[in-house]
């Protein structure tokens, strides 16, 4: 095991053991990530069910620094948990509290949804808004600000990136995940390869201002450089 899965080991037992020591005491976690759900980064991201329901979908990615939270009671009076469906990529720093984030949905960096937002499928929330409770953003739509409001719609392209950048994130999973796996010894392998095979651009060295040292020449005087000894080829003559 590598020292990165050692962290994550390690990590996962504190996790576990916290999530044991707080149903001791009556509390609970109740998270349920489907198959092929990517929770990224290493800074804080934060899924909290300790009062109620957290589900993520397959496919979903969950980006650095953001907060995946649920209401057990709210002015309305309704316990609301958080559904985040299939094939959704959630911002970094975006705070999902109590809301339901329909399949291939796209949630911008820094966004905030509060309790009871429905964002319907094919539905994107602009990077730094802020939905208000119980706000429904259509399907084909873009809200953005402060408060969040109707934009415009979205194309068609704009819709089949969303399904992408689902898929471009799980890619990069795995990617991660394969080199993650290898040993010590492919890894060092590997550099050296790249040292050995690397190609050094004299233009983009001259671009970012680098001077690399080369070898001096070794220039001899005539008079130590051993004489040319010529050989005398015997000629026929016919």
């Amino acid at each position: 095991m590598g020292t990165l899965g050692r962290v994550i080991y390690t990590v996962g037992n504190w996790i576990c053991g916290s999530g044991q020591a707080l149903d001791r005491i009556g509390s609970r976690f109740s998270v349920f990530l489907m198959r092929r759900c990517e929770i990224a980064g290493t800074h804080c991201n934060f899924c909290a069910g300790d009062v109620n329901n957290i589900s993520v979908g397959s496919g979903t990615n969950i980006q650095d620094n953001s907060l995946v939270h649920v209401a057990k009671t709210n002015l309305a009076g309704k316990v609301l948990p958080t559904t985040i469906g299939d094939n959704v990529t959630v911002g970094h720093s975006a705070v999902i509290h109590g809301c339901t984030v329909e399949d291939e949905a796209f949630v911008g960096m820094g966004a905030t949804l509060l309790d009871g937002v429905v964002v319907e499928k094919h539905a994107m929330v602009a990077a730094g808004s802020l939905v208000r409770e119980n706000t429904r953003i259509p399907s084909g739509e873009v809200w953005g600000g402060n408060p969040a409001k109707f934009m415009r719609k979205l194309t068609d392209e704009e819709i089949a990136y969303i399904s992408k950048s689902a898929e471009n994130y799980i890619n990069l999973a795995h990617i991660h995940a394969a080199e993650n796996s290898k040993s010590f010894e492919e890894i060092e392998i590997e550099r050296a390869l790249r040292k050995k095979y690397a190609r050094k651009d004299e233009d983009y060295d001259s671009m970012l201002g680098i001077v690399r040292e080369t070898p001096a020449e070794l220039i001899l005087p005539d008079n130590v450089l051993p004489e040319k000894t010529t050989t005398r080829v015997p000629t026929t003559h016919y």
